[in-house]
């Protein structure tokens, strides 16, 4: 995996994206988000519902960005620029996560992250390949979209996180699973026994909580030891009304340990 030599975060791109890291993780703040909306997260630290919460979240984020002004704008590109929120990305992935939106997503990761992706419709092997270039265009079209979505996707990761800690305190990682048919879109690194891989995941993917559901997405189940701090998004945080996932957990990638299930 291609990593950048910086990023915005409080870890160094190399340490992240490798398997040692999900084996001792540790938290992982975006810089200067918790800071600058320091508000925003001691509200939600006094409120006990978890719905109030997240209501309490967009509420924030249409305030601060204006995306209930999207009406008043004179232009269609004004207009779509608010209207597109965060909320729209998180739709468009988990529609397909090769879409338009879904490259923008992947650039949050590669610029606070630090992790580039090694698939987007297609393998990306280096950051010369035409597949690189193709998903820097998307991701250029996406950005272009809407009003600071990076800024957006920045709270999103920090209440998520804060979120975690709430359902699962004391805990580090959960089991998540995977359906996949191939190892197109993740490279083998080592098999370490019958049905145990090193592989490398894209710098983002869509995993479940529902190891039956999983099978739906394929022959095979991808299980694999989740560091809480690696979740960037789960379905389930906000209400039915604002955003429909199937138990969908976004998973930042690198170097990830797993076991393949065979057979539904």
């Amino acid at each position: 995996m291609a990593v950048l030599a910086l990023n915005r975060c409080n870890h160094p791109p190399w340490a992240i994206a490798s398997y040692h890291f999900n084996r001792e993780p540790k938290p992982i703040e975006i810089s200067g988000v918790r800071h600058a909306h320091h508000g925003l997260f001691e509200r939600l630290s006094r409120i006990v519902s978890m719905e109030d919460r997240a209501q309490q979240l967009y509420d924030y984020m249409d305030v601060t960005f204006q995306l209930h002004q999207w009406q008043r704008e004179e232009t269609r590109s004004s207009q779509k620029s608010l209207k597109n929120s965060y909320l729209r990305f998180l739709r468009g992935w988990m529609f397909d996560s090769n879409s338009i939106e879904g490259a923008v997503l992947k650039g949050w990761v590669e610029s606070r992250i630090g992790l580039s992706p090694t698939f987007h419709n297609v393998p990306i092997p280096t950051m010369e390949c035409e597949g690189y270039l193709q998903y820097l265009k998307d991701r250029m079209k996406g950005a272009a979209r809407t009003n600071a979505i990076n800024d957006q996707l920045d709270i999103l990761y920090e209440y998520v996180q804060a979120e975690l800690a709430y359902r699962f305190p004391e805990q580090q990682w959960r089991t998540l699973y995977r359906g996949i048919n191939d190892f197109e879109e993740h490279q083998i690194l080592e098999q370490q026994s019958k049905r145990r891989y090193l592989i490398q995941l894209n710098n983002l993917n869509s995993f479940t909580t529902d190891f039956e559901r999983a099978w739906e997405f394929g022959s095979r189940v991808m299980v694999a030891k989740v560091p809480l701090c690696k979740v960037l998004f789960q379905s389930d945080m906000f209400p039915s009304s604002l955003l429909k996932g199937e138990d969908e957990v976004m998973v930042i990638g690198g170097q990830f340990e797993v076991e393949i299930q065979i057979g539904g």
